[in-house]
């Protein structure tokens, strides 16, 4: 029946038109040349409706009316993961939002989650690709943004088996030690000055992956400024990655780059594959009897592009995508933990006093921490939880793209929506947990939640096929940095300065303005900051 009327309204229009084109007063026809625009718009409004109306029985979920054809684009806050967290009042755990010729869906609840990362795993496991994202990564051929199948599987088989297993970790376990023990001696340099946590955090893990993949670190005095610079282009292309992009919302004005999005992302992915091509050609000119203790991940990655028995092929794109993912998404997601670790320990002294104990008590006050005391700091690792908890990496995780229309908590959801999880509102819903936006370790004392992605009210890392494939070692670095900062320092705020929690959304979520402490050695012993 109303197909029906939308199909009259189109014919009363084509006929209204008719009648003007063919009338004789001449400002009559003034007047339907000025209304082409209005008549234009209608029509497509009109078609459009037709062909999105979907049978009664597939209810989509409600959501805001938004407006024509760019429906709630003119509306979205800048600060996604808290807009999306404000519209679960009105309209429940599970909304839609038309965005230009996208519709999104928004999940908000454990249960809904649940359906999404669990229940309907292998429909919700493939990706919508932003544009910005298949700008850096060859098109799309690292394992975040791969389409589930073959070639995803063979991505996710080598990043999980060949380089961020338990026994990879191990094995680089003196490359780890080597850097946090230069951190420790670079912050002792600037005792009594600010020093940007959030930055040498940054510094430390770049090297810890760079000498993982290809041997290089930053050392001397370029270390500070090189490092800054590296960490201001990945933080521009995590923002760049999580900006709303007109381009993704109309694909048809892709080839526009109406906001540049795709040119500015574009100049800093040649930087690194510059960057990637050096390392790639110095590796090839190797010499075959090179010794197997200096060999690197990328010597085992040419090693695996070579490999002509596989069944999917391991291209050099595959290998740079790989290199990509680990410098952009390793780096300034674990950074942040750390530094937002800091900020909220200096926020409550009376927690960080109970973390310094456990660590006196466990390392004792006359040793630096090694990563076999990490097992037994419970109240530290609680800490680690709740600032996940709080400050989750990505706080809408990555989004997710139905390969088929679904049902999930009785709404319709239609292949290649843009599925957002909102992992952060969920992890502050007070349904679920007491005084949700108190930092309060003790709440994870019981070890109840852990990173599996098993628990839909605790989920930091994503959950099912997509779980993150670097969880062992962001725990590890994350841990071992947070342990020796609070176990050798006391940290104070400059006396001008105040501190500031707020936090500044992206695809990555960042503090709103970085942390600039003061360091004071602790520990007596001057041989621990040698």
């Amino acid at each position: 029946m109303m197909k029906t009327r939308a199909f009259s309204f189109l014919q009363t229009i084509t006929t209204y038109t008719s009648s003007l084109i063919h009338n004789d007063n001449p400002n009559i026809r003034s007047t339907f040349y000025l209304s082409i625009p209005i008549l234009v718009f209608s029509i497509l409004l009109s078609i459009r409706w037709i062909l999105n109306k979907k049978n009664p029985n597939q209810q989509l979920p409600p959501g805001p009316r938004g407006v024509p054809l760019l429906g709630s684009l003119p509306f979205l806050d800048p600060e996604l993961h808290t807009y999306f967290a404000d519209l679960v009042q009105k309209f429940g755990p599970i909304y839609k939002l038309q965005l230009g010729n996208k519709l999104g869906i928004v999940i908000s609840s454990p249960s809904l989650a649940k359906e999404v990362l669990k229940d309907h795993d292998t429909i919700f496991a493939n990706r919508d690709v932003p544009v910005a994202g298949r700008a850096v990564t060859y098109g799309g051929q690292d394992i975040v943004w791969t389409p589930y199948g073959p070639e995803w599987r063979m991505l996710r088989k080598v990043c999980v088996r060949e380089m961020l297993s338990n026994h990879s970790m191990d094995a680089v376990h003196s490359l780890r030690h080597k850097e946090v023990r230069r951190l420790v001696q670079h912050i002792h340099s600037k005792i009594g000055s600010p020093v940007d946590v959030g930055e040498q955090m940054f510094l430390t893990i770049l090297n810890v992956i760079t000498s993982m993949m290809w041997g290089g670190t930053l050392k001397g005095d370029g270390r500070t400024k090189i490092g800054a610079d590296f960490r201001q282009v990945v933080s521009e292309m995590t923002v760049l990655l999580g900006a709303p992009n007109v381009s993704d919302f109309f694909p048809s004005l892709a080839r526009f780059d109406v906001q540049g999005i795709e040119k500015k992302i574009h100049v800093q992915f040649l930087r690194f594959d510059k960057i990637f091509d050096s390392l790639i050609e110095q590796r090839l000119k190797t010499e075959e009897g090179e010794e197997e203790s200096s060999k690197d991940f990328l010597q085992l990655l040419l090693k695996l592009k070579d490999d002509e028995d596989s069944k999917v092929p391991f291209t050099m794109n595959h290998l740079k995508s790989l290199l990509m993912d680990m410098v952009v998404g390793g780096t300034e997601t674990t950074s942040n933990t750390v530094e937002w670790g800091i900020a909220e320990l200096m926020n409550k002294p009376e927690t960080m006093r109970k973390a310094q104990e456990e660590l006196d008590r466990v390392v004792g006050k006359d040793k630096s921490v090694e990563e076999s005391h990490l097992p037994q700091l419970h109240y530290l690792q609680s800490v680690m939880k709740e600032v996940l908890r709080l400050h989750p990496a990505l706080p809408l995780l990555v989004p997710h793209c139905p390969s088929s229309s679904c049902t999930v908590g009785g709404y319709f959801i239609p292949k290649g929506s843009r599925v957002f999880v909102n992992v952060w509102a969920i992890h502050r819903d007070p349904t679920i947990w007491v005084n949700p936006t108190e930092f309060n370790p003790d709440r994870f004392l019981n070890g109840e939640c852990d990173f599996s992605g098993n628990d839909f009210k605790y989920f930091p890392f994503g959950s099912g096929r997509r779980i993150c494939a670097g969880i062992t070692m962001a725990e590890r670095m994350v841990m071992f940095e947070l342990a020796t900062l609070v176990h050798l320092f006391e940290w104070n705020m400059p006396s001008s300065g105040k501190l500031n929690l707020d936090e500044k959304f992206g695809i990555v979520l960042k503090k709103a303005e970085p942390l600039v402490a003061v360091p004071t050695p602790r520990l007596s012993d001057p041989s621990l900051y040698a």
